[in-house]
């Protein structure tokens, strides 16, 4: 069974830090390329951090330079260091796993998680 469970959300203040983590389970993990994702009330839901396969990263200007996406393959595991946290960054934060390539655009992803909250207070 393919599972990817999120962890490390909950309530900080603006400013502060918080580290997510994307564990995963029932498939190639060295194979494919993650992103975490996020979705405020009423918004769609936007790629913040991709990490292929092979390391390689990308990240919207949205979140460039605050956040920082990593994985370790020996745990099937993928980590978002989110620093200088804001209001605006207050949402619902997936992660989601595709084979090998990175992508931006949820449709392109073939298993998510079940997501947790981030509430940034101001």
């Amino acid at each position: 069974e393919v599972q990817l469970v999120e962890s490390g959300g909950g309530l900080v203040q603006a400013g502060g830090s918080l580290r997510l983590s994307c564990a995963a389970s029932g498939f190639m993990f060295d194979d494919y390329a993650v992103s975490w994702f996020r979705q405020a009330p009423g918004e769609e839901r936007k790629g913040i951090a991709c990490i292929s396969n092979d390391g390689s990263t990308y990240y919207p200007d949205s979140v460039k330079g605050r956040f920082t996406i990593s994985r370790d393959n020996a745990k099937n595991t993928v980590y978002l260091q989110m620093n200088t946290l804001k209001s605006e960054d207050t949402a619902v934060y997936f992660c989601a796993a595709r084979r090998i390539t990175i992508a931006t655009m949820a449709s392109e992803y073939d298993y998510w998680g079940q997501g947790t909250q981030v509430t940034v207070s101001s």
